[in-house]
């Protein structure tokens, strides 16, 4: 009965437009969290590019001196 109630009390947040902490219930805010996840990993992805960018470039500037 208390699963039940939460699962029920997570669809109507959902169809409010609310994206759950759990696991989606609708289609639509499971297609959210991918998304979510998606720009998470590449903004780490982006992050890590840019110090090893930096690290690059400070190697190649000592070895022009």
């Amino acid at each position: 009965e208390t699963a039940m109630r939460r699962w029920v009390e997570q669809l109507k947040s959902e169809h409010q437009g609310i994206t759950p902490s759990s696991k989606a219930l609708t289609a639509e805010q499971q297609r959210i969290q991918e998304l979510e996840k998606r720009i998470k990993r590449l903004e780490l992805e982006k992050e890590i590019l840019k110090k090893a960018t930096a690290l690059l470039m400070s190697d190649e500037f000592k070895n022009m001196r």
